[in-house]
């Protein structure tokens, strides 16, 4: 995807958008993160948007430390908006999901909803997930069912699991999870 597509006219527009048609799926992630999360665990959306899965989170843990990043400057910008608004304790940067800002093994559970089916070289992208977190940590993917989601891409995890998602009042599941651990 070009790292212009989501300017600042789309990037607002998709922001609506999800805070209205997403919302559900936003608090059933929270809600997962949160249950895999350790105490004052460092927690990193990869393809953040405009942040509201992280802004969630910081509402439900005020012990966690929240990241996110996504390719798009005007996303993050709307995301670090959203946060000095809100006075959360969390960070925002621009950056590629194949070339990560964060040390090796420095994040305890890397989360990514929606942007999976958007990343041209999976193999290089789920690898650099794996760099960046920490022996034990946990990566939870989220992505629209119809998204390929080759079990050889988590071959560096152990206890890969693919289940169908499908946040409450919806009536089927239309999206799907994959959760690994890594050793």
């Amino acid at each position: 995807m070009s790292t212009t597509y989501f300017d600042h006219e789309r990037s607002a527009s998709y922001d609506r958008r999800a805070t209205r048609l997403l919302g559900g799926l936003y608090r059933r992630v929270a809600a997962d993160v949160a249950a895999v999360a350790g105490p004052g665990a460092v927690v990193l959306d990869v393809g953040t948007g405009p942040g509201r899965l992280v802004h969630e989170l910081a509402a439900r843990r005020a012990d966690l430390v929240l990241g996110g990043v996504d390719l798009s400057t005007d996303m993050v910008a709307l995301a670090r908006a959203a946060a000095a608004r809100r006075a959360a304790r969390v960070t925002f940067e621009v950056a590629d999901v194949t070339a990560l800002p964060q040390r090796d093994d420095s994040v305890d559970v890397v989360v990514s909803t929606l942007s999976l089916h958007e990343w041209p070289d999976r193999r290089r992208a789920v690898a650099e997930l794996r760099r960046v977190l920490r022996p034990g940590g946990v990566l939870l993917v989220y992505d629209f069912r119809f998204a390929r989601v080759e079990r050889e891409l988590f071959s560096d995890f152990v206890d890969v699991r693919r289940v169908p998602v499908r946040p409450k009042w919806w009536p089927v599941a239309v999206f799907v999870g994959v959760r690994a651990s890594a050793v």
